[in-house]
């Protein structure tokens, strides 16, 4: 349904003229002399029912730094991202807001904003290395030993690490429901710590039964949906932008520079 209604820039443009042609209208109304807040407000609930059936959840509602429109941070499948509502709750805007002074693209900075997370949050203990531990440049990875895309991008990671040894990965056991004997070999390798389980398991090799008792697995799964992630294989980069699916090589590295 948004993009029955994405707007173009130059409908931006265009929405912003409305608004500044308006303006002597508004200060005739007692909004002359002061800021824009002073005289106009939106609350959540508000915001929800405008975007109600756009949206799932509406996160908050705070003054874009474009004159005239509110940022709306929302939430769609588990993805956040601005969308911007005019000062008179007609219009809705789903596109890039760039200024024009600096080239810069306000509404890529605020997704990276809205979909990065806090690493000290992900405690590393029980991650399983791929590459060298004291690796100048460390990417969290929440695998399934069943997934077949982990499987793919295990064999992307590898290539990374050879092209750039300063690069390396921890892999984090995050066992999908769908795959039913994805926790107990989940826990065979969070067990050991063992690269070698995690890839004897993509190849398709019978794994032993787990060696420890712990709950590893159910802090790793609660932490991945305290974090919004819902799918593998998910990396995490160091500046905490967070990367559902498949990935080549040369995507991770350009992402990484």
């Amino acid at each position: 349904m948004l993009r029955k209604i994405i707007f173009s820039i130059s409908s931006v443009v265009m929405l912003l003229l409305l608004i500044v042609g308006r303006a002597p209208a508004m200060q005739a109304d007692g909004c002359g002399g002061g800021e824009c807040k002073d005289c106009h407000s939106m609350t959540i609930k508000e915001a929800r029912g405008l975007l109600k059936g756009m949206v799932e959840r509406v996160n908050s509602v705070t003054f874009s730094e474009v004159g005239g429109l509110w940022e709306v941070d929302v939430e769609n499948k588990g993805k956040r991202f601005p969308l911007y509502l005019d000062f008179s709750k007609q219009f809705l805007i789903n596109g890039q807001v760039i200024k024009i002074a600096t080239r810069e693209n306000l509404t890529r900075q605020r997704l990276q904003e809205l979909n990065t997370v806090d690493l000290s949050l992900i405690p590393l203990e029980d991650a399983v290395v791929v590459g060298n531990p004291n690796a100048k440049t460390r990417v969290i990875v929440f695998d399934d030993p069943e997934c077949p895309y982990c499987i793919k991008l295990h064999k992307e990671i590898k290539k990374v690490i050879q092209k750039d040894p300063s690069i390396s990965f921890f892999v984090k056991m995050f066992p999908l429901k769908i795959h039913p004997n994805a926790y107990n070999k989940a826990k065979a390798i969070v067990c050991e710590k063992s690269l070698k389980l995690l890839e004897d398991s993509f190849k398709g090799k019978k794994l032993p039964k787990p060696s420890c008792k712990t709950d590893v697995l159910e802090r790793n799964m609660e932490l991945a949906y305290k974090l919004k992630i819902n799918s593998t294989p998910t990396m995490i980069l160091p500046d905490g932008r967070v990367l559902p699916g498949y990935k080549k090589a040369e995507d991770i590295l350009k992402l990484l520079k």
